[in-house]
């Protein structure tokens, strides 16, 4: 294959039909044989982080990305034939329809591999792609050559060729804008008709004879079941446009076999459903501009509360055209809907009625909204509270992490007993890239979860960092000879030990003893809980040291309101 052709990377691939549980870790290992990798990023959605089934793969050279495109092509990973082509930033020659033919009436059994093979032999094909649903090919496909010379010579040998047994049609792609066109020009010239609702004992010959006085016809046939009974619709071909239209406009809304009958033009079945979607939408757009700003979502009622209550309540407030409290078996749900005829009076009852105590219950009164918009402005809110949290200084991360977020960098094993050597030589470094590194007190030295410090004459101690930073040069002082210190963790802390340390240094030691005990409660979301158990005072995050079943009993709260957030926004 030509790696050098138009509009692409040299050693950028694009990997298609991936399983949603394809990981990054996976495409590594599957791509790196075939040469050094640069990076590899599956494509996720920006709220959700699912997966969207697509990765880009960039290798360091251009022959690589040639080879795991030839050899690597529709393996499969995770049950499913990945689709590779080159990666093409512009979207032009995708978008141009140059090189690009549309195949269809292809059998079930053809796939994206066999569809390539058999158009490979034409010329360089950027792209191919069988389109499938949830149960199968949909029998058509796409195949994108690098030259319209290569795509003209492929439709001309496979246009009309049998593929499986079956003849398949080839010829040149079309945009929808295109196929619309095309399409309605067609329409306007129909001479194919449905007629529906004439009964189940309505005959070919007597549908025939009820038509054919509107001009010649070429076929007529009554649909019948598998047991042969009329499936009260059926079809009549004209031989001219003229006939057909004439036959809708006398016949539509006649009385035939003692039914009204419909007759109209007959449409493909993507047609249909897709004119019967635009009408529900615009009913649907229709509704909602309707109730604008007059309907009113109500919650928190007492289970006494039923639709004639619930309309007394807010008949002063003006004209209400519905109040509905909402049941399941005929219990209350405890929220219902109160619609108005005028903006004015909704918002006035809003103003008046919200918080107001109806039975035994402060109501919740507000504009109704849709379910999508209320996601939207839920998500909207969770973005910005995210963007505000990134920008927030933290006393316990960096701008390099997100704020809020307790971490904690593993240690190496450490032994019962470290001589000079071992010890004096270390200084406590930054947990965290970018954090400045403290002064340390000349009169005192600190143990904090492993860290230690010395002071002294200098040598050189190579630290490596918890990161993918590479090793750091430090500069330590070290002192005189020291005997052996044994170390056995953090010490309990102390309001007098607390206070003596620098304020930056307070929440690192409440950080280094809460970040242990919620990790063997909440291990999952243990980082997020003490990040925002940092943010409360001081002395209260000492006594929740103290005191195991207060502390407990904050990590729980905090655990369920991060459990309504993520609720809020992956489920409602």
């Amino acid at each position: 294959m030509n790696s050098g052709g138009p509009g692409y990377p040299l050693a950028s691939l694009y990997v298609g039909d991936l399983h949603p549980d394809v990981t990054e870790a996976m495409l590594y290992q599957k791509f790196s044989p075939a040469g050094p990798i640069v990076s590899i990023r599956v494509c996720r959605d920006i709220i959700t982080r699912r997966s969207l089934g697509y990765a880009y793969i960039n290798f360091q050279q251009p022959a690589d990305a040639e080879c795991a495109l030839d050899t690597m092509n529709y393996d499969v990973i995770k049950g499913r034939p990945i689709r590779i082509m080159w990666s093409q930033r512009d979207p032009a020659l995708r978008k141009s329809g140059v090189g690009n033919i549309f195949i269809k009436n292809i059998d079930d059994s053809i796939d994206n591999k066999a569809l390539y093979d058999t158009f490979s032999a034409f010329g360089n094909i950027l792209s191919c792609k069988v389109v499938c649903d949830e149960r199968g090919s949909k029998g058509y496909g796409f195949v994108h050559f690098e030259t319209q010379e290569a795509a003209n010579r492929a439709i001309e040998t496979m246009n009309g060729m049998l593929l499986n047994d079956r003849k398949v049609f080839v010829g040149h792609f079309k945009s929808r804008k295109e196929r619309e066109v095309e399409f309605g020009t067609k329409v306007m010239k129909f001479t194919n008709i449905y007629i529906k609702n004439f009964g189940d004992n309505l005959t070919d010959e007597k549908l025939k004879e009820a038509f054919s006085a509107f001009g010649k016809t070429l076929s007529v046939r009554v649909m019948r079941d598998e047991k042969g009974r009329s499936r009260g619709f059926g079809f009549v071909n004209y031989a001219h446009h003229e006939d057909a239209q004439k036959a809708v406009d006398e016949m539509n809304g006649k009385e035939m076999n003692g039914k009204i009958i419909y007759v109209g033009r007959a449409q493909k079945r993507l047609e249909r459903q897709g004119e019967l979607k635009r009408k529900f939408d615009q009913l649907k757009q229709d509704r909602i501009q309707r109730y604008q700003g007059v309907n009113l979502y109500v919650k928190n009622l007492d289970d006494s509360i039923d639709d004639e209550r619930l309309r007394k309540e807010f008949s002063p407030y003006g004209t209400i055209t519905s109040a509905k409290v909402m049941t399941e078996a005929g219990q209350s749900k405890g929220f219902g809907f109160v619609c108005f005829s005028s903006p004015e009076e909704a918002t006035k009852a809003v103003t008046e009625m919200n918080g107001r105590i109806v039975a035994t219950k402060p109501l919740y009164v507000a504009l109704a909204q849709r379910r999508e918009e209320r996601k939207a402005i839920l998500t909207n809110k969770y973005m910005q509270r995210m963007a505000t949290l990134r920008t927030m200084p933290s006393p316990i991360i960096d701008s390099y992490h997100q704020s809020g977020y307790y971490m904690t960098v593993p240690q190496p094993p450490t032994r019962s007993f470290y001589n000079h050597n071992a010890v004096s030589n270390v200084r406590p470094i930054p947990r965290w890239p970018g954090q400045p590194q403290r002064p340390q007190d000349p009169y005192s030295s600190h143990i904090v979860g492993g860290s230690f410090a010395r002071r002294g004459s200098t040598t050189i101690t190579t630290v490596k960092q918890a990161s993918t930073q590479a090793p750091r040069i430090i500069v330590v002082p070290v002192s005189m000879v020291e005997p052996p210190v044994h170390i056995l963790g953090p010490e309990p802390l102390t309001a007098s030990m607390l206070a003596a340390a620098p304020p930056m240094d307070q929440k690192q030691l409440l950080g280094d003893r809460l970040y242990p005990l919620i990790l063997a409660q909440q291990p999952n979301l243990a980082g997020k809980i003490t990040g925002m158990l940092l943010e409360i005072d001081n002395s209260e995050l000492l006594h929740m040291l103290e005191s195991p079943e207060s502390l407990k009993s904050k990590a729980v709260g905090l655990f369920r309101a991060l459990y309504v957030v993520m609720y809020t926004m992956f489920v409602r």
